[in-house]
Order: C-alpha cells, then structure tokens, then sequence
C-alpha cells in the first residue's frame, strides 16, 4: 500500500479554513457602523422636533400675549406652558419677552434658550436659541 504525501490543502482541510470567522468580524465591522449612524440620525431627529417644539410655542406664546385681553408677560406663561407640556422642564426655564418695531409695526418677541439635546435630551444649557414674533395690536 503507498502513502501518499499530504499537500498543502489536504493538511488545511477544505480551501474555505483560512477565511474562516471573516463573516463574524465583517458583520461586527459593518453592524457597528450602521448602529453609529443609525443613533445619529435618530439624534438629529430628536433635535429637529425639539427646536421646531420650542418655535412653535414661542411663536403661539407669542401671539397670545398679544391678544386683546392679554398682556405680554402672559406670553412668557403660556409659552412655557406649552413647552412643559411636550419637552423637558429645563427647556422652559429661560423664556423672555421684547418689543422691538420691525417696518414700522410693533412686534412683541418671546425668545427662548433651551439646552442643545446632545445625548438624548441631555446636552448643554443656552445651546439652542429661537424667536417667535407677533403684532401687537395699535
């Protein structure tokens, strides 16, 4: 009986064992990055509605401190009862008002700054800053 000698593939096993687990680490690879820009764009998300939360209730505190019966610091309650009721305590704690005359109409400016969401809704206070505007009545 003759022995033949073993080659190179023999001693490996079949041609697929050195790129054997390559599967694991490119999945691990290309699922890291996905869940990385998956979560950013969930992050972005989450800061778009929080900046168009706070203009919109600038903007409707706003026009409701320039209601007929109202006066301008009722602007600042009710802005910061809308934002309380969608977001975050914290985002409605710097709210202020102003009057400024824009073509040569009165307009009275609710301004609020609110923390930038960096981690959540987590991030650092006065980083966002948005106007709403209404025309007070002659």
């Amino acid at each position: 009986m003759s022995v033949r000698p073993r080659t190179l593939h023999a001693a490996a096993g079949t041609d697929g064992d050195h790129e054997r687990g390559a599967a694991v680490v490119d999945f691990a690879l290309i699922g890291g990055l996905l869940t990385v820009i998956f979560i950013a764009i969930v992050q972005l998300t989450l800061v778009l509605h929080v900046r168009n939360t706070l203009i919109d209730a600038a903007s409707s505190g706003a026009r409701y401190g320039t209601l007929a019966d109202r006066n301008p610091q009722d602007a600042v309650g009710r802005t910061e009862e809308l934002i309380r009721g969608s977001l975050a305590d914290s985002y409605g704690s710097d709210i202020t008002i102003g009057e400024s005359t824009v073509g040569g109409v009165r307009i009275l400016e609710v301004v609020v700054r609110a923390p930038l969401p960096v981690l959540g809704l987590i991030g650092p206070t006065g980083g966002m800053e948005v106007h709403g505007h209404a025309a007070l009545p002659s």
